[in-house]
C-alpha cells in the first residue's frame, strides 16, 4: 500500500545548480499525500493561532485575503529527494497573525484539515520564514498541493510545510507531528540531510 498521491514522476535529470545533499532537481511539482486530499469549501475555511492556554484566535478567508500579502520566490526541498527551484507563491507571514499572541512557548505544532500535524520551533516561523500560502504561480493553491491555504518554510524539508492547515498551536515541548511520530527528523534541515532521526 502506497503512502503516497498519484503524481510523482520520478527522478529528473542533475544540472550544475548547487542542491541539499541527495537531492536532485525536478521541473515536475510532484504530489506526495499522506492520506486523500482534503476538499475544504472557502466558507468553512478557517485558520486560528492556539495558544498552549487554550486562548484562541481565528481567522476567515476573507480575513485571510483582506490581509497585506507578500510575493514569494523560493526553492522547496522533498524529503523524497527532489527539489524545485524559484518556485513562486503569495501568502502572509505568520508573524502577522502572532502579533496579539502572548506565549511563553518555544514551539509550534502545525495542525491541518485531515489530521495531518508537524512540529516546529517557534523562532522558525518567524521573521520572515514562514508564510500561510494561498497561491502558487500565480494561480490559487490547488487542493492536491495543499489548498486553499498551506504553511509554507521554505528552508526545511516540504514536509514541514503542512497542506491544508488550519491552525498553529503553541506547545512548551517540540512534540512530534505525523511523520515525525514515524522516525523522520524533528527538525527536518535539507542543508544538513536531517531526513530521518539520528541523522
Amino acid at each position: 500500500m502506497s503512502f503516497f498521491s498519484p503524481g510523482f514522476s520520478g527522478r529528473r535529470r542533475q544540472t550544475d545548480v548547487e542542491l541539499p545533499p541527495g537531492q536532485y532537481l525536478t521541473h515536475d511539482f510532484p504530489v506526495l499525500s499522506a492520506g486523500p486530499t482534503p476538499r475544504i469549501d472557502l466558507d468553512a475555511w478557517q485558520f486560528s493561532v492556539v495558544t498552549e492556554l487554550g486562548e484562541r484566535s481565528s481567522w476567515s478567508w476573507s480575513d485571510l485575503m483582506a490581509m497585506p500579502a507578500e510575493e514569494i520566490t523560493k526553492d522547496i526541498h522533498c524529503v523524497t529527494g527532489w527539489s524545485k527551484l524559484g518556485t513562486q507563491w503569495k501568502g502572509v507571514p505568520v508573524e502577522a497573525f502572532l502579533e496579539d499572541v502572548e506565549s511563553a512557548a518555544d514551539y509550534v505544532t502545525a495542525h491541518s484539515y485531515g489530521g495531518y500535524s508537524t512540529n516546529l520551533p517557534l523562532e522558525d516561523v518567524l521573521d520572515g520564514q514562514a508564510w500561510i500560502a494561498y497561491a502558487f504561480d500565480g494561480e490559487p493553491l490547488t487542493p492536491e498541493h495543499g489548498g486553499p491555504a498551506r504553511l509554507f518554510v521554505p528552508h526545511l524539508y516540504f514536509w514541514k510545510s503542512a497542506k491544508w492547515v488550519r491552525a498553529l498551536q503553541f506547545t512548551p515541548e517540540d512534540d512530534p507531528g505525523f511523520w515525525e511520530s514515524a522516525g523522520y527528523h524533528n527538525y527536518g534541515d535539507p542543508w544538513r540531510e536531517q531526513r530521518y532521526q539520528g541523522d
